[in-house]
């Protein structure tokens, strides 16, 4: 299990479907961001790593060409075709000049496929988000001070002049930082403290070799106020390595004011990716239908399908159970298992699955394993554990051809393994 697994009462659990309203207070159910971003960063701003094996030769290059024109081509249509950029995105989408993002927003369904309706989605759930960051973020001390500004404004004369002493303005109970009541703004701010030092502690640890992650104060800001707004499950350690790609690519848009309003976007993007296996992170419900025990099952499930003798090897010769290296796996879309640009090439598939990101990262996780056949089939429990634990490079395009060729017949499954 990861640390700091949130339990979740039985009657609270279905508060999770597939839309942002539903799932955040403050926000109204569509389907269809204040300024957000306290950092300034340069329009394209790479990360400085490698790309992913099988890139970069002269028929890619031409090859990729085309895919960015025929991806600008689509997105600059009055109506976008959602089905064309989910087949331009499971090839992979081009890097740079924020075509990603324009793209991991329609495929989330943060715009709406009608671009006339872009700028007015945008307006609305940015200044959402400011008035939420606002209502939630400030601490009880700022909050205090306003209200006394509000009243020492009302109290003054226009003239400016005060006749008599002054007078010390009352505190609440509520305003009081002793006050050990329910309501009490302090004693709300100190139940989150905890929170937020667990979220800055693992943000230190998210991807500390990009310096563009360090520091962040706005990935800290989306995850805490993630937290109050759902106090049924709360922080659980690992969504910042959820938030950081999402963060990334909107960070990085040349568009100065998307990119400017990075913060905002990545909330309610973050949210919306969420809400599709938020139950993973609940463990009072691993043993539920929905749970991260049914998940492991139904990728136990897909092995047998499409190879058998690998899954007798793990299930009942060496006894490597799913439980022990596909948690992580499943919990955080394997983000913790590829170098950066891998994850944004394998997101892009992810998010452009018809039939949802759950499937396709269960193809994935499963070609994970068949792409390794060979050394899992001659390893001994502690060798098979430590290798899909530790996961090697791999041709990630080879990889993601083999889970879209992944079928639930083992007899349709004619695949040519690189073993």
């Amino acid at each position: 299990m990861l640390k700091g697994k949130l339990k979740l009462p039985d009657k609270a659990k279905r508060a999770f479907p597939d839309r942002l309203g539903s799932l955040v207070a403050g926000f109204e159910d569509k389907e269809e961001g204040n300024r957000g971003s306290d950092l300034v960063f340069e329009s394209g701003e790479e990360l400085e790593t490698i790309q992913p094996n099988g890139y970069g030769s002269g028929g890619e290059t031409i090859a990729a060409d085309d895919k960015r024109s025929d991806l600008e081509y689509e997105l600059s249509q009055p109506e976008i075709n959602l089905e064309k950029l989910q087949r331009i995105a499971s090839s992979g989408l081009p890097d740079g000049g924020g075509l990603r993002a324009t793209a991991w927003k329609l495929l989330l369904g943060y715009l709406p496929p009608s671009r006339d309706l872009w700028e007015k989605e945008l307006i609305e759930n940015r200044l959402k988000y400011a008035k939420l960051k606002e209502e939630l973020l400030v601490s009880p001390s700022q909050l205090t001070r306003k209200k006394v500004g509000a009243l020492s404004y009302c109290d003054h004369p226009a003239d400016g002049v005060v006749a008599g002493p002054l007078k010390r303005h009352e505190i609440s109970e509520e305003d009081h930082p002793l006050s050990l009541g329910k309501a009490s703004v302090w004693h709300q701010y100190f139940q989150h403290t905890e929170i937020a030092e667990q979220i800055d502690r693992d943000l230190q640890r998210t991807h500390p070799d990009l310096k563009f992650f360090w520091g962040l104060e706005s990935m800290r800001s989306i995850l805490l106020l993630f937290a109050k707004l759902n106090p049924v499950i709360r922080y659980v350690q690992g969504m910042n390595e959820v938030l950081a790609p999402i963060y990334y690519v909107f960070s990085t848009d040349t568009n100065e004011q998307n990119a400017a309003n990075a913060e905002a976007d990545s909330f309610s993007c973050f949210v919306r990716l969420l809400s599709d296996s938020v139950d993973h992170f609940c463990e009072q419900l691993d043993n539920s239908a929905v749970g991260i025990l049914s998940t492991l099952s139904r990728l136990s499930e897909l092995l047998k399908a499409n190879d058998e003798e690998l899954w007798r090897h793990l299930e009942f010769t060496t006894k490597v159970k799913p439980q022990y290296y596909a948690f992580r796996w499943i919990t955080l879309l394997l983000t913790q298992e590829f170098n950066f640009h891998c994850i944004m090439r394998i997101w892009d598939s992810l998010l452009s699955s018809p039939y949802g990101v759950q499937d396709m990262l269960l193809k994935i996780c499963c070609a994970m394993l068949l792409c390794v056949k060979s050394r899992l089939l001659s390893g001994d429990f502690v060798a098979n554990l430590k290798l899909l634990q530790n996961y090697p490079d791999i041709n990630i395009e080879h990889l993601l051809q083999v889970a879209r060729d992944l079928s639930s017949d083992p007899s349709t499954y004619r695949l040519s393994l690189t073993l």
